[in-house]
């Protein structure tokens, strides 16, 4: 089942990223790349959003990724939907922190103007749990190390 996760981690580049502060939870569209194991999912935002400043009060996170864009039109009882648990991080390190803004403008470009921005954060979302939905009834959950 993992090897499924991966392939849908993979073949997506956008997800729901939800934090929460003060009991409240707080939804944003993100787009991400990931690493090799699919376990780290890197994204970045400016400082000044109230994303960013739910992560740096509570580092729990979900992610949701989901086939919903092209399984619409079909029988949405197929619709296959991951929910990551993980944890806020920073990344501290100059040069992982460069390649994974260069990997984050090759895949989208769109992103420039918020790369180039004094206020972007470049950070990660380390996996702690897959949750994955496959279909209305069939649910998997894979623990991460």
């Amino acid at each position: 089942m993992l090897e499924t996760i991966k392939t849908l981690i993979r073949s997506k580049d956008v997800c729901v990223l939800a934090t929460v502060s003060g009991g409240e939870p707080h939804c944003s569209l993100m787009s991400y790349v990931t690493d090799e194991s699919c376990e780290n999912f890197f994204m970045l935002t400016r400082k000044e959003t109230k994303k960013y400043r739910n992560l740096e009060r509570n580092r729990a996170v979900s992610l949701l990724i989901d086939t919903r864009e092209e399984d619409i039109d079909q029988n949405r009882r197929d619709i296959r939907a991951l929910t990551v648990s993980g944890v806020y991080e920073k990344l501290k390190d100059p040069l992982q922190r460069n390649k994974i803004t260069k990997q984050l403008l090759d895949s989208h470009p769109h992103l420039k103007d918020i790369i180039e921005s004094a206020d972007a954060a470049v950070f990660a979302v380390r996996a702690k749990s897959f949750q994955f939905l496959d279909g209305v009834s069939r649910s998997h959950i894979e623990e991460i190390g």
